[in-house]
């Protein structure tokens, strides 16, 4: 298992018992999701590896309460700590309609209602106020248009259209 197979649900932020209990703060909008795991995948330096859960439940808001199996004292939860960790990409809910994971739409064919063919999704910049489909087109140049402007996902012919203000795309391709 690598970690191109797999999604982050969160970190382990602090032990919680002196029975090896610790917390993971999980990054999801739906904590309850994630309280039935089985197992999970922790980064433990450039490797994947898999732990199984005797027991979990949520603690607070967005974090999950875990008792790993073979954890059983505080050094070993202590050793887990600020580790990273990750579950399969099959562990994911399918999406519709207009929903999309961001890893899923990577290389998808970008089409704008008014402009036509754009280029392909070469990744998504989240770390704006509104998150943005970064697309190279044949020239290479870069252009950037808001998920908001999102009309419609066709998963089957792996395209995305997109409904943009007159002049956003030929802003990036001019020399």
């Amino acid at each position: 298992m690598t970690l191109n197979d797999c999604f982050y649900i969160g970190t382990i932020v602090s032990k919680f018992s002196f029975r090896g209990e610790v917390l993971i703060k999980l990054d999801s909008d739906d904590p309850e999701m994630y309280e039935e795991m089985e197992s999970v995948f922790i980064a433990l330096g450039n490797n994947l590896v898999p732990f199984f859960i005797e027991k979990s439940t949520l603690h607070k808001s967005d974090l999950l309460r875990v008792k790993f199996e073979e954890v059983d004292s505080e050094a070993d939860a202590e050793a887990l700590l600020k580790h990273k960790i990750y579950l399969p990409l099959e562990a994911l809910p399918t999406l519709t309609g207009n929903q999309f994971y961001y890893h899923e739409v990577i290389g998808f064919e970008v089409m704008d209602n008014q402009y036509g063919y754009v280029g392909k999704i070469t990744a998504i910049n989240d770390n704006t106020v509104q998150p943005l489909f970064e697309v190279e087109d044949e020239a290479e140049h870069q252009i950037l248009i808001p998920i908001n402007f999102l009309d419609k996902i066709d998963r089957e012919g792996r395209k995305i259209t997109v409904n943009t203000p007159e002049g956003l795309i030929e802003l990036y391709k001019e020399e």
